[in-house]
């Protein structure tokens, strides 16, 4: 049983200390919240849209041109519906995967480093590649200021992240298209998970779908307009020792129409290792175990190397090729 959603929504365009303490809140009782006051022109996000679901509805060979299998190690392209795993089941959505357009010359890319490298764009539907790319600048500076505020929250300098984690973050975005699920399906668009890095910020379309597990049950986060969704992901449970708790999400396509969504994963350097902040090194959250058995902190290594062990789970048809 779910409810609507309560979650907050936080302008993080003023220049006090609130947005940081409703951020403070919101990350110890959900770990969600909407964003509001971020300054991208819903434009910016209709073209997108415009231009996602002119590629959706080209025929499934069109599509398959710019397969994940022909992205190689930078990890892009496309996917068609039940080709994603989440906890080990097939998701009831297609999409493709983005990240940070790196050219060949980069030398992250010429020393072979997974996912990184240029995205794939249909040549049939021009117009994405520059509704995408923009997109990524116009987000990577939301995310920057979400994190400016959430650094305010723990007590640490506003530029903490931006001049550490984050310099050079690992940018992965994607857009899914949901069919709408079947009448009495067990099937979900997305099953139950947490992200894996540190911030999520999602656009959805009006068909809603997102559903939030909180201390009182799963709730619906549908879309509000001119808003993100912003939630943490395991990382930041990691550099905070626990005191932010990354939540499980999920989502089921019940509105009976086509349902686009835009994910925006922003975590840090694939290079950088992600110890506990020193002041909540010794800081644990209290309430139940996390849903998956793992503990974010036990983790030793850089980013990159937890990042390949959890995609290679979602594609492993494709880990062993390309990873």
């Amino acid at each position: 049983m779910t409810s609507t959603s309560s979650l907050p929504v936080i302008d993080i365009s003023r220049p006090d200390d609130r947005p940081a303490r409703e951020i403070e809140a919101a990350c110890r009782e959900t770990g969600f919240f909407y964003v509001t006051g971020h300054g991208v022109p819903p434009r910016l996000l209709a073209e997108l849209d415009a231009a996602s679901r002119a590629f959706f509805a080209l025929p499934e060979a069109e599509k398959m041109r710019i397969s994940m299998d022909v992205g190689g190690r930078a990890w892009r392209g496309y996917f068609p519906v039940g080709g994603e795993l989440t906890s080990g089941r097939p998701d009831l959505k297609e999409g493709v995967y983005f990240g940070s357009e790196l050219p060949d010359d980069h030398p992250r890319v010429r020393a072979g480093l997974p996912l990184h490298g240029r995205n794939l764009f249909p040549e049939r539907v021009p117009e994405l590649r520059g509704a995408v790319l923009a997109y990524l600048d116009a987000l990577t500076g939301v995310a920057q200021a979400v994190l400016r505020h959430v650094a305010r929250s723990l007590d640490l300098p506003a530029d903490y992240f931006a001049s550490g984690y984050t310099a050079e973050p690992t940018i992965l975005f994607r857009i899914f298209h949901y069919p709408p699920s079947p009448p009495r399906s067990e099937d979900w668009g997305v099953g139950q998970h947490t992200d894996y890095g540190l911030l999520t910020l999602l656009a959805q379309d009006d068909n809603g779908g997102l559903q939030v597990r909180t201390p009182g049950g799963w709730i619906d986060a549908p879309p509000l307009p001119g808003t993100f969704v912003c939630n943490i992901g395991d990382m930041l449970e990691r550099l905070t020792g626990g005191w932010y708790r990354s939540t499980l999400h999920r989502v089921r396509n019940v509105s009976g129409r086509d349902r686009l969504s835009y994910p925006f994963f922003f975590d840090p350097d694939f290079t950088a290792e992600v110890p506990a902040l020193p002041a909540r090194a010794r800081t644990t959250a209290a309430g139940e175990p996390r849903w998956d058995g793992a503990d974010p902190r036990a983790f030793e290594g850089t980013y990159g190397d937890y990042l390949l062990g959890k995609v290679s789970k979602v594609f492993p048809q494709l880990s062993g090729d390309v990873l």
